[in-house]
């Protein structure tokens, strides 16, 4: 168990499902995260366990919705076109408070776009894509060992939270092969007194729905699931620092473009440019406080991101204007090198 192996990103989730105890797996092959469903279609009936082809990621997420209220650890897969093919189906399952584990292996759009990674899912992914007020929470793995380690945290965030988590990731991550170790995990006893198992005759027949006619119940169950995002932002909000404490600028990246800015910022200190980084591991909840402490401290902050800029506006909303924001972007699969990165914050140092 605590062996390194070198696998996939793809397979890295995959085998971590199968250990976090998933119960169920149903989904639609797609580039570039269809090793999952090969994957989990080959292990998963070792353990008597589910995994589904559905005929569509429409009948995929609706499946999931099914199991999740059946009380079972579920999840499903897909990258980009997929996910939006599923957004009508999770604000169902974000409205009737279900767990489960969506993951978006990214590639780059619009429409088919390329099977090259991109991070033009970030506003569908954070900003509640489907149709509704709702939250997902929502985690940014930027290597393989996070690919499997998000998992367990994913599915456990879920249980606590009644409520469906989305890991965003993107097609170089899932591809990626790395060292990945699984560590010795215990599935969390949680009770699941409200799903649907069957009538017994100690208790009233459990329901399971988003709809409620009524607009004053529709206003109360809104406002309860406001309550809960409220929890989840003071207790969820998970990021990483690097060289932060001495740093007069700031990159905010995250995933893949996270993982090119470390290199950046070698290239930087060399050339006396004091520049840290930034990763938000949840991208919902956002790290908003810790942003604006650091506001305080540097000069500029320098948003890099695989699509035309959306996370820049969360950061621009962080810093409240008390620190220029400027943005960094590649489009259709195109990835910055360190030195593009470098280059453009050398241009900012001299304004």
């Amino acid at each position: 168990m605590s062996a390194y192996k070198l696998m996939k990103g793809n397979e890295a989730l995959a085998e971590a499902a199968i250990q976090a105890g998933c119960d169920a797996y149903f989904g639609y092959p797609i580039t570039p995260q269809s090793e999952v469903l090969e994957y989990l279609a080959r292990e998963m009936p070792k353990y008597n366990r589910v995994v589904m082809q559905a005929e569509s990621e429409v009948a995929s997420i609706n499946m999931v919705y099914g199991a999740a209220g059946a009380g079972f650890r579920t999840m499903t897969t897909s990258s980009s076109p997929g996910i939006s093919l599923m957004q009508e189906g999770i604000s169902y399952i974000a409205g009737a408070e279900l767990p489960c584990l969506i993951v978006n292996v990214n590639r780059a759009g619009p429409g088919l776009g390329t099977i090259q990674p991109g991070q033009g899912d970030y506003f569908q992914s954070v900003k509640g894509g489907g149709h509704g007020d709702y939250k997902m929470i929502v985690l940014a793995p930027a290597s393989v060992q996070e690919m499997a380690d998000f998992v367990y945290l994913g599915f456990d965030l879920a249980d606590k939270y009644r409520n469906p988590v989305l890991m965003l990731s993107d097609g170089a991550i899932g591809q990626m092969m790395e060292k990945v170790k699984f560590h010795e995990y215990k599935r969390p006893v949680v009770e699941k007194a409200w799903a649907t198992t069957g009538k017994p005759k100690t208790r009233e027949r459990n329901y399971i729905t988003s709809l409620f006619i009524q607009p004053e119940r529709m206003e109360v169950h809104n406002l309860k699931l406001e309550a809960k995002y409220k929890k989840i932002r003071e207790n969820e909000v998970r990021w990483e620092e690097i060289q932060t404490e001495d740093a007069d600028y700031l990159f905010v990246a995250y995933g893949l473009s996270a993982r090119i800015c470390q290199k950046a910022i070698d290239i930087a200190r060399e050339k006396g440019i004091k520049v840290g980084l930034l990763r938000p591991i949840t991208l919902y909840p956002y790290p908003y406080a810790r942003l604006l402490e650091l506001a305080s401290q540097v000069k500029c902050m320098l948003s890099v991101e695989l699509n035309s800029g959306q996370m820049v506006e969360d950061v621009r909303l962080g810093v409240n204007g008390k620190v220029p924001v400027e943005f960094f972007g590649k489009m259709g699969g195109m990835l910055p090198t360190p030195e593009e990165i470098v280059h453009y914050l050398e241009t900012l140092t001299r304004k």
